[in-house]
This record gives C-alpha cells, structure tokens and sequence, in this order.
C-alpha cells in the first residue's frame, strides 16, 4: 500500500507547473487530489491524468484571491471525499523585472493577491476542515525569494517572504493541534511561468542559471517530491521550516 492510501490531497495552481507535477505526485501514492485552478482547462487535465493511471482526483476552478472560490474548493474536497489531509498552496506569478520605483501598484496589488493573500485565503478553509477530523499537513510555496534578495524583483521578493513569515506563524498556532504547516522554497525550476517571466528579461536565465552551483535548473518533480515528503508521516517533527530546494543558490 502507498504511503498516502486513504489520504486526500488539495493543490492550488495545479493545472501546471509545480502544481501539477505535485497532483501527480500525490496521485501517485494513492492519495485522492483536488486540483483547483483558475484555469478550468488545465485543472480538468492534470485530473485526466491522475484518472489515465487508476487515480481518484476531481478539479474545481478557483481564484484564489477570491474568498468566496477558496472557501468552495475546500467544501468540494470535504464533500467529493469526506476530508481534507494534505494542502499545498502553490497558485501564485511571477515579477515583472523592474526596479522598485518602476514597479506598478496595478503589478504589486496583483501579485500581492495571489501570491500572498491566496495563501492566507486558501488555510483560512484549509485549517478548519483538517481541525474537524484531527489535523493534517500544509505546504505553502514561497521561494529562495523568500530568504534572499535579487534586484528588480522587489514585489516578488516581498511576496515570497510575506508567504514564509506567515507560514512560521500559522505553524506554530497549529503545531499543538495536528496541523503541521511548512514551506517549499524552490530555486528556478522549469516551468511556463519561469519561462515567461525570462522572456520578458533577456539575459536574465544565463544569470540566474550561473548562481546554480549544481549547473541545471530544477524539474518540477523534484519540487513536488519534496512537498509530498513534507506532508508524509516522514516528516511528522517538521514544522514552521522553509525547506530550500535550490541547486545550491542561497548556501553561496
């Protein structure tokens, strides 16, 4: 038997990317997946995916800085399979590459509501059901963003570390209630949304790919394994940490 048998798992921006690669991942250890994503589309095919190789899944579209949508991506999960286990809040974008006094207040209110406020809104529901039935585990995406700093990046980075401080302080309101909360905080990993964002700032990837001591960019999967391990029984005296999965980066 898997180690995630009878578990379910919930997983934001999981059309693509990292969230992807993690719904599979959790699938994968026989964990039924919610997969909620504001793209229907993308969500509707990580979810064929799962069901292609025997897994159990269901989407929901979901805008995550929507009380209203997390609230019933929660209620889906609880409903469909009778509990939520795992979550990993993972829906968030990218910067725009300009310096701070460039930056837009259209850009930082944007990703501020993603990248920080969907992940407030998104353990606001999550938390509650996991009380219900005895605890469980949450994974938030912050980045090395969230430890380091880069130029040109200050309302990413600020997200990033907005994600972390309020992963610490969630976690140690739940530690002592089953909740384990943690986040993943990925170097550059080669997703579309990675993609994108080095197609708006030429020379930007060769940078980026010479501060990984490793040589290579991540894959999702290995971001993924990483977030299933921290939800597993494996993990079961982590709590408030920011595992770094970087290639090497913030250890220069």
């Amino acid at each position: 038997m898997s180690r995630l048998a009878t578990k379910v798992a919930l997983v934001t921006g999981g059309g693509a990317g990292l969230g992807r690669a993690t719904c599979l991942a959790f699938a994968a250890e026989s964990a039924a997946v919610v997969v909620a994503d504001r793209d229907a589309e993308g969500a509707a095919g990580t979810v064929s995916l799962i069901e292609r190789k025997g897994g159990s899944a269901v989407s929901v579209e979901t805008d995550v800085t929507q009380a209203s949508d997390c609230e019933r991506m929660v209620a889906e999960a609880t409903s469909r399979f009778g509990r939520l286990d795992f979550a990993y809040n993972n829906a968030g974008m990218g910067g725009e590459g300009l310096p701070t006094h460039e930056t837009t207040l259209v850009h930082w209110d944007a990703l501020m509501a993603v990248n920080l406020t969907g992940v407030f809104l998104s353990m606001k529901y999550e938390i509650p059901a996991m009380l219900e039935t005895g605890g469980g585990a949450i994974v938030n995406t912050s980045s090395i963003r969230g430890l380091v700093s880069y130029p040109d990046l200050s309302a990413y980075t600020a997200s990033k570390h907005a994600v972390f401080g309020l992963t610490k302080s969630a976690a140690l309101e739940y530690a002592d209630k089953g909740i384990r909360i943690n986040a993943v905080c990925p170097g550059v990993v080669k997703t579309a949304l990675v993609e994108q964002s080095y197609a708006r700032m030429p020379g930007f990837e060769e940078r980026s790919l010479a501060l990984h001591p490793v040589g290579r960019f991540g894959e999702p999967e290995e971001i993924a394994a990483t977030v299933v391990w921290l939800c597993s029984d494996e993990a079961s005296y982590v709590a408030g940490a920011g595992l770094v999965v970087d290639g090497g980066w913030v250890a220069q």
